[in-house]
């Protein structure tokens, strides 16, 4: 259930950005604070996500907008390789997985 939910609050945050042909940095800002708190919904750790989008807003801002791409597509990007870099991506050793398959991971929060 609270996957669903920060699912559908981040895919309402990028629908608003994708609806923009251009982005101002008070557009940026909003939409960083709506992520920030639908992490903080999802009970992520408050120094998590303020590092999070600390570095998203650092990158949007900084970054060239590729010409295939619309500003709004920029920061979707960005939010989506900061995401992966925060979860693990396919290459994170810090896993052991089991010899037999399934593997089973425990999550808690």
């Amino acid at each position: 259930m609270a996957f669903e939910s920060l699912s559908d609050k981040l895919q309402n945050v990028f629908k608003k950005l994708r609806d923009k042909g251009t982005l101002t940095e008070q557009d940026l800002k909003e939409a960083m604070r709506q992520v920030r708190m639908a992490l903080l919904e999802a009970d992520v750790n408050y120094k998590v996500v303020k590092d999070f989008c600390k570095r998203v807003t650092d990158k949007a801002i900084g970054s060239q907008v590729l010409t295939s791409l619309t500003p709004g597509q920029q920061v979707i990007k960005i939010v989506d390789e900061e995401m992966t870099d925060l979860m693990g991506s396919d290459n994170d050793s810090s896993l052991i997985y089991g010899s037999t398959v399934p593997t089973v991971f425990m999550m808690v929060g």
